[in-house]
């Protein structure tokens, strides 16, 4: 914890870690069905990596600051790295628990039986071999390395690997495990309704001997290497960014290794020799368990097609005006239109595109993509505007992480098929989720516009909880085309009024916004805030809520993931209750709400208040004018404030307690709840 007078902040960090141990509360509990238990730990299991390849990689990249630089700055990464590596292995061994104590023994009890090496070695040895020799072999490659010293020998990122030790502890041996070209969990028997299932791991490590026959192997052990995931562009190279981007896409599987991921049983000894011949150091080793990627689960096998092992379907909530509307735009004129995802299906947003390629009044449209789906209705729909003549502008966002390669793919084929493409901005990323259509009606063009908080991927939004709104609203679309001018490069300033746009106007109204609280809480007309949103780490927002609650203003947040806002505290943040929810959908939706002395303003869009949302982005927030939208939003709100089944209490001991339901009081699901109250609405 950092502190100034009043004013802690949780490190970032560390509390991103509390956000995954709600995820294994999840994995945990067992009242959720197994394939969703089992679902959580591959969740966990890939924000783990992906965490090592962004932010323990930036940690270590301050080490490169000047030393004398980074004590003025109290810049301390060692220090905040082996406070990491604690709470991490902390966490690895809850899920090794999770894992062996209760998930397995529960696939047992249902008919799956996921094999250790022993029961392997036994009973199914002659299967496996028969397996390794005509799937597997001809995939496998070895190579000895000579311990205790460097070695050329290179680890791709994120692949496994066995370290195999010889009696010679001179050398050992390093054979790929391809789960990347072969499925990670083999149904190698069925008998009867039984179903045995063994790792694609244990396989191999069952005939080491026919790949190192002249070694006498004493042990093997899994290993995983992580590299630095961030793309160190040299500006002065020529051509465009998205060039640029496209071409440092491979030194990604190549960077500076940020965890060497071992099976703790590996001797000190060998890790020792292992460290050297890849140049590691000592805060590079994590110890994990027998078997690593568990993010592999997501695809784990259920031979038995048992419904009652899995969450039951979702069946998707048709909007009663927009499901049988043969135009959007005349539906679109006469009321502002919400949707809601996953409970609603992504093909209203599609279907709107769809309208607007084959409309003869249609002139223009313009997009911003930040994660383009690999192919989907809507590009289709773009490239059929395309092709019936309409103008498309389309804002690639080419530096979303670990999406480059996809975006940039897309741009190029827009580019190809007539579009006018603009590609990222060297130091700001567009983060908007936005589209704007142009109409001509009655010889003036009329704009139509979407404004959403998730992005524009079909995939994605039946995993995601977000929001869109569908808007003819003249000055908001007004403000939308300003922003779409300023991502052409023909405005520097959108100089908008309605609309909240970052960098320029984002941070000063939300500013102006809590100062306004608490102002009628100093002059006794109490002050409410209600905010949802996914981080909360801006130093400067947070030490403005905290006033906000010294002065009296109740605030109530919900923060999926990491916070540096510490509530709950006595003369600072008392004032302040903040939850986090995660449940079978990913909250991913903003909504933000000011009492304002009895008339309520309340945003939603794309922005989260985080430094980078706020000030080196291009983010949009919307104001709520329709009335139904704004009750049906704070509807939703008030529901989620109400959860006591998956809602966990942010608190300075960051714990993550349960919102406990008292005796009397109903038990909320609130993402149940909410798709019971879209139903009933537009049934």
């Amino acid at each position: 914890m950092n502190k100034t007078d009043k004013f802690p902040l949780q490190h970032r960090d560390i509390n991103w870690l509390s956000f995954n141990d709600r995820v294994l509360q999840e994995a945990a509990d067992e009242s959720n069905p197994l394939y969703e238990r089992l679902k959580f730990i591959a969740i966990f299991s890939s924000n783990l990596d992906e965490y090592f390849r962004v932010r323990v990689s930036q940690l270590r990249q301050l080490k490169r600051v000047d030393k004398s630089i980074r004590k003025k700055l109290a810049l301390r990464p060692s220090k905040f790295v082996k406070q990491l590596l604690v709470k991490v292995a902390a966490q690895q061994e809850e899920l090794g628990t999770i894992f062996f104590d209760q998930i397995v023994p529960e696939l047992k009890e249902n008919n799956i039986h996921l094999m250790d090496f022993e029961t392997l070695q036994g009973k199914y040895e002659k299967l496996a071999q028969k397996y390794y020799l005509d799937q597997l072999k001809k995939s496998l490659h070895i190579d000895i390395v000579e311990a205790s010293k460097s070695s050329e020998i290179f680890l791709e990122n994120q692949h496994l690997y066995y370290l195999v030790t010889f009696e010679n502890e001179q050398e050992y041996g390093i054979v790929n495990i391809p789960s990347s070209d072969h499925e990670r969990f083999i149904e190698l028997a069925q008998e009867k309704e039984t179903h045995f299932i063994a790792f694609l791991d244990d396989l191999i490590k069952l005939n080491l001997l026919d790949l190192f026959p002249d070694k006498e192997i004493t042990n093997c052990y899994e290993i995983k290497l992580s590299r630095d995931a961030e793309l160190y562009l040299d500006q002065e190279l020529e051509g465009t960014l998205a060039d640029l981007i496209h071409e440092s896409l491979s030194q990604r599987d190549k960077g500076q290794a940020t965890r060497l991921l071992y099976d703790k049983r590996m001797p000190k000894k060998v890790k020792k020799n292992l460290r050297k011949s890849l140049g590691l150091g000592k805060i590079d080793m994590v110890a994990g368990g027998t078997y690593h990627n568990f993010d592999d689960f997501f695809s784990f096998p259920d031979p038995t097609k048992n419904k009652q092992l899995h969450a039951a379907p979702l069946k998707v909530i048709k909007h009663k005006a927009l499901e049988n509307a043969t135009s959007y735009f005349d539906l679109i004129s006469e009321k502002d239109q919400l949707v809601h995802f996953p409970f609603m299906s992504f093909d209203y947003v599609q279907n709107f595109i769809d309208q607007a390629s084959q409309d003869d009044a249609v002139e223009e449209i313009k997009i911003s993509l930040y994660r383009v789906a690999d192919e989907s209705a809507l590009t289709d729909a773009l490239l059929r505007a395309l092709k019936n003549g309409k103008k498309v502008t389309v804002f690639v966002e080419a530096k979303a992480r670990f999406d480059e390669e996809n975006n940039i793919k897309w741009g190029r084929i827009f580019e190809e098929h007539g579009a006018r493409v603009i590609y990222s901005y060297p130091r700001i990323k567009v983060h908007s989720k936005v589209l704007l259509v142009l109409r001509n009606e009655n010889g003036k063009l009329k704009r139509y516009a979407y404004i959403g908080t998730g992005n524009f991927n079909a995939k994605t939004s039946k995993i995601y909880c977000d929001h869109g709104l569908f808007t003819a609203h003249k000055k908001i679309t007004k403000d939308l085309l300003r922003t779409f001018k300023v991502l052409q490069g023909e405005l520097i300033i959108p100089r908008a009024s309605h609309l909240l746009i970052s960098p320029f106007t984002t941070r000063s109204t939300i500013e102006s916004l809590i100062r306004r609280e608490i102002e009628l809480a100093d002059t006794g007309k109490g002050g409410f805030i209600t905010a949802k949103m996914n981080q909360l780490e801006d130093p400067g927002m947070i030490k403005l809520l905290y006033k906000a609650s010294q002065a009296g203003v109740k605030i109530k947040l919900i923060v999926r993931g990491f916070s540096r806002l510490i509530p709950q505290l006595t003369g600072i943040s008392e004032n302040i209750e903040m939850t986090s929810i995660v449940d079978r959908f990913l909250e991913h939706g903003r909504i933000y709400k000011f009492h304002n002395d009895g008339d309520p303003i309340m945003y939603t869009g794309s922005a989260d208040w985080m430094s980078r949302n706020l000030d080196r982005r291009i983010e949009v927030l919307t104001p709520v004018y329709d009335q139904d939208i704004f009750k049906e939003l704070d509807d939703i709100l008030n529901i989620q404030l109400q959860d006591n089944v998956k809602a966990r209490l942010h608190t300075p001991e960051e714990d993550n307690p349960k919102v406990q339901a008292t005796t009397d009081q109903k038990k909320i699901r609130s993402q149940v709840e909410i798709y019971n109250y879209l139903l009933e609405k537009h049934k």
